[in-house]
């Protein structure tokens, strides 16, 4: 077994290519499930097969829950965002829109980067709804 290095594996459940069901084109949906059939080739480990998880594919213990070599720090509020350091990512909260935009603002002033949220693009659409808004109270 060749351990890789940077590369995370993606351990498909059985016959994940061929049906809907299993995740055939969905990400979310091709969870892994053990192969347990008699004669299943991935339980076997046989050559041309998906791999089957066992020992020896885990990360390094430097790396284990870092995303892009960098610490997640989930962000409720500025004080959060104003509050992380070089080596950790931002990771956005469950919060309403108006914390969001101020945050989004600031993180561009900061540059730091946001891993679920592109933060140019979040901003361009939200000054778009604005300009909406004004047009539609404009117009009464």
């Amino acid at each position: 077994m060749v351990k890789k290095s940077k590369m995370k594996l993606k351990f498909l459940r059985r016959d994940s290519k061929r049906f809907l069901k299993f995740g055939k084109g969905k990400g979310k949906k091709a969870s892994w499930r053990k192969p347990k059939g008699r004669d299943n080739k991935m339980r076997e480990k046989k050559k041309g097969y998906p791999v089957v998880v066992s020992i020896g594919y885990k990360k390094t213990e430097s790396s284990r829950g870092k995303i892009k070599e960098k610490t997640p720090v989930k962000i409720k509020n500025l004080n959060d965002l104003k509050a992380i350091k070089k080596n950790e990512i931002g990771i956005i909260g469950k919060i309403g829109m108006k914390k969001k935009i101020d945050i989004a603002k600031e993180a561009k002033k900061m540059k730091i980067e946001l891993r679920n949220m592109n933060v140019n693009s979040f901003l361009k659409k939200n000054e778009k709804k604005e300009e909406k808004e004004e047009n539609k109270e404009a117009k009464k």
